[in-house]
């Protein structure tokens, strides 16, 4: 099975950015060059796992848990915009998230990936950078302008205090796209050493 470890917005942050970004994009004639993803799709990738086996999937459960239970709960928001591989030549524009620990979140992830790897799944992916799928493009694109209205987005904190384990499920979701299934959710519990 095809899955990712991600952080999932609640809904109302989910609302806030895509309400901002509609109406750009439906403003802009040059919208059309790239493939918006659906906010019901948007999340930040953990780790990315191709191919869980069936094997696995209990042991990848209880390590996961054990992962997230050594973190502690973060205070999120959505900020800013951001572009793979780069604003010259991009295939992804992406939204940025920011927490008031960055390597708290950078743990999470390492975490994460350990995890999965250590039930015997690979795992994909570059070096960790939080950020939320906006939109796709087949072509490089020029995408300083979208850049420039991405930087002036800050939307709602809210408290990251769990993961989710999400099976992709591709071609079922609207327009052939994929249809995610959170299927668990781990809570993030690590209290803090008290300072003396």
């Amino acid at each position: 099975m095809r899955m990712f470890v991600a952080v999932v917005p609640p809904a109302g942050v989910v609302e806030h950015l895509d309400e901002f970004w509609s109406v750009r994009r439906e403003s802009a004639a040059e919208a059309a060059a790239w493939r918006w993803t659906l906010p019901e799709q948007w999340h930040l990738t953990l780790a990315f796992l191709a191919e869980v086996p069936d094997r696995a999937y209990d042991d990848l459960v209880e390590r996961l848990a054990r992962a997230a239970a050594k973190r502690r709960p973060m205070t999120a928001h959505l900020t800013g915009a951001g572009a793979f591989p780069d604003a010259g030549r991009a295939k992804v524009l992406w939204a940025g998230c920011a927490v008031e620990d960055a390597e708290e979140l950078r743990r999470l992830a390492t975490g994460c990936r350990a995890a999965a790897s250590r039930a015997g799944i690979d795992v994909g992916g570059d070096r960790f950078r939080p950020h939320l799928t906006l939109a796709r493009s087949r072509h490089p694109q020029e995408a300083t302008r979208w850049l420039r209205v991405g930087e002036t987005y800050a939307g709602p904190a809210w408290g990251l205090d769990t993961v989710s384990l999400v099976a992709s499920h591709l071609g079922e979701g609207p327009r052939k796209r994929p249809h995610y299934e959170v299927i668990e959710e781990f809570r993030l519990r690590a209290v803090p050493l008290s300072k003396k």
